[in-house]
Parts: C-alpha cells; sequence; structure tokens
C-alpha cells in the first residue's frame, strides 16, 4: 500500500513541476520582453538560480548533516544529467540556437570550473579555502552578467517572449510557478527516493541518478516548456546557468559551512561531467546550435553512463 502512495505522489510530483514549468517560462520571458533584457541573460541568472533551488537546498542540507555522497553526488549527477539528459531532450524538439557569448564564454567556464572542483577533491574534500574561491567566482560571474546586461546595444524584440504579459501577472506567474516547481520537486524526489529503497537500490546510485534527476526537474521541465515555446535562449542559458550555480554557489557555500568530503568513488563521476561539457561545446561549435542529431547522441550517452554505474 505505501509503495502505491508513493508512486501516486511521483504522479503528483510530474504534474506540479510541468505546471510550474510552463507558469515560470511563460514569466520570465514576459518579464524579458518587458525591460529589454536579453533572454539569455534570464535564462542565465533569474531562471537558472530558481530552477536550482532543490540542487541547493538539497546540498546544503546533506553538508550540515555530513553527508558528503549527497552533496558531490547530487551536484555532479545533476551537472551531468543537465546536459545529456535535459538539452538532448530539448534539442529532439527543435534545434536550439546558442548564442555567441554561451559558447564564448559560458560553456567554457562550466568546463573549466568542472575540472576546478576535481582538482580541488583530489586532496579528499572541498574545504574552506575552496569554497572562498568558488564564492570569488561565483561572483566574479555575476559581475561578468551585470556587464553584458548594461552593454546590451539591442533591447529584446517586443513579443519574441511569447504572450507579454502586464508586468504584474508577469511576476506573479514567475513566483507562482518557481513555488510550484520546487515544491513539486520535493515531493518528486521524496517518492523516487522511497520507491528506490524499496526496490533495494545502493545509496550511492539514489545519489547520482535519482535524488540527482528529482533535483533537476525543474531544469528538466524549464527548459523542455523553453524549447517547446520557441524560447531557446532560455533552454540553452538555464541548463547552463544552472551548472555553473550547482558548482560555484551549491558546492562553494556547503564548503564556506563546512568541509565538504570528496570520495575517490566520484573520480570517475567527474571525468564524466567534463566530458559532458566538453561534448556540448564540441557539438555547438559548427553550426552555434544544438541539433537533434547532437540531442540524441546525448541521450545515448546517458544510456550508457547509467547502465555502467548500475
Amino acid at each position: 500500500m505505501e509503495v502505491s502512495i508513493e508512486f501516486g505522489l511521483l504522479v503528483l510530483g510530474f504534474f506540479m513541476l510541468g505546471k510550474g514549468a510552463d507558469w515560470f517560462v511563460e514569466g520570465a520571458a514576459s518579464i524579458a520582453s518587458r525591460f529589454g533584457i536579453p533572454q539569455l541573460i534570464i535564462g542565465l541568472t533569474i531562471v537558472a538560480m530558481g530552477t536550482s533551488a532543490p540542487e541547493a537546498s538539497v546540498s546544503l542540507a546533506a553538508a550540515l548533516s555530513g553527508n558528503a555522497d549527497i552533496t558531490i553526488g547530487n551536484v555532479v549527477g545533476s551537472n551531468i544529467l543537465n546536459i545529456w539528459i535535459i538539452l538532448g531532450a530539448s534539442a529532439l524538439f527543435t534545434a536550439l540556437k546558442v548564442a555567441p557569448t554561451t559558447i564564448k564564454t559560458d560553456i567554457p567556464l562550466v568546463i573549466g570550473i568542472t575540472g576546478l572542483l576535481f582538482f580541488m577533491g583530489l586532496d579528499g574534500s572541498i574545504g574552506l579555502l575552496d569554497g572562498c574561491v568558488l564564492a570569488a567566482i561565483f561572483l566574479a560571474y555575476l559581475y561578468h552578467l551585470y556587464r553584458i546586461t548594461q552593454a546590451a546595444d539591442e533591447p529584446a524584440e517586443q513579443g519574441e517572449a511569447g504572450p507579454g504579459f502586464p508586468l504584474g501577472q508577469a511576476l506573479l506567474w514567475t513566483v507562482a510557478g518557481l513555488a510550484l516547481i520546487i515544491a513539486g520537486s520535493e515531493v518528486t524526489v521524496d517518492a523516487a527516493t522511497e520507491i528506490a529503497k524499496y526496490a533495494g537500490l545502493s545509496e550511492r546510485f539514489i545519489g547520482l541518478t535519482i535524488v540527482a534527476l528529482g533535483t533537476s526537474l525543474p531544469e528538466l521541465f524549464t527548459s523542455l516548456a523553453a524549447a517547446r515555446k520557441g524560447n531557446a535562449d532560455i533552454a540553452i542559458g538555464n541548463i547552463v546557468g544552472s551548472n555553473i550555480f550547482n558548482i560555484l554557489f551549491v558546492v562553494g557555500v556547503s564548503a564556506l559551512i563546512t568541509p565538504v568530503a570528496f570520495s575517490t568513488a566520484f573520480y570517475f563521476d567527474m571525468w564524466i561531467a567534463l566530458a559532458a561539457a566538453i561534448m556540448l561545446l564540441v557539438f555547438v561549435l559548427p553550426t552555434k546550435a544544438l541539433e537533434r542529431w547532437g540531442g540524441a547522441l546525448m541521450l545515448v550517452s546517458y544510456a550508457g553512463y547509467l547502465w555502467y554505474i548500475l
């Protein structure tokens, strides 16, 4: 009986995530249009940080409780899943055009900070100094985004963000959508974790897949909704921004609170996270877009990774 209830909650969580993502994308895109803010900036900041709230809450709680496998596994697993599953699935709907600044700056930054996190973890933990470095890079990145916004000569074209709600309604939809996304993520993660435990899956597997997938569901539903509505910049910016946020803010702040142990068991997963980010850069360089074939290869790559860790 308890398992059937958990399955019911899982379905409810998916519904909440889907509806919340629709509201959130519509609201955020309308705000971008109203203020002349490029949709890429909205995707890299408001949408990325909002949809990364589950990773932040789960990882910070894990750090405080001393459960390093959840903190590192959740971030690394989410970043792999964000690229290979979410961008892969989004690209199947339509080719995702990638802004030049994303190719020149943001994706290389994801590659660089992923390698930096790996290097920091080689001594067995992410300590206070490491946390300070990650937090400093995060603040510098936010300043970089601010400079891009200030330097933008061309405001976002009216109408490109969808229906163009009045500002009050756009803000309401954005906040309500984010709240529903976060609530749906919590319901889904709790239900999926209980089902996984009932099935006898290992804690490492749960951390790298079930919890990572659950906390990445906001990114998944938001990016799929953005791709379906033609807001490719939000879809790409959401994922790239979320991966940056996960490493620099989530791990950085966790390390500022308490040292985060880094198990050697995650070395392989860090290599996979690096490979996923490099694959994304290689796929988008020729045509400045993530084509459907690239998305399909990403999905196949994740299937192989999942098979291996099983």
